[in-house]
């Protein structure tokens, strides 16, 4: 695995002050925060609507590959969307 990677125990969760919705005059996921909001794509999508503070990483992973069994490089693709958006400050890990 060449890019990020973090202990699968660890537990992702959504800083407080941020919210994961559909919004509907966007026709997508949106990240709400206090300062603005992000548009999501659905895979962004997916993976934030996972950190909830209740699933660690390793079972998030294992539930997005089973809801994408042909997805190749998913769990790398976690990984790096996981250091996004932590150092974007959107996540924390617990």
């Amino acid at each position: 695995m060449n890019g990020p990677t973090f202990d699968a125990a660890r537990i992702p969760a959504l800083r407080p002050g941020y919210r994961l919705q559909w919004e509907p005059a966007q026709n997508s996921h949106v990240l709400l925060y206090p300062e603005g909001m992000i548009r999501l794509n659905p895979p962004a999508a997916a993976i934030l609507d996972r950190c909830d503070g209740r699933l660690c990483i390793g079972e998030l992973i294992a539930a997005l590959m089973a809801q994408y069994p042909d997805e190749s490089g998913l769990a790398e693709d976690v990984h790096e969307f996981l250091d996004t958006a932590r150092q974007h400050g959107w996540i924390e890990l617990r």
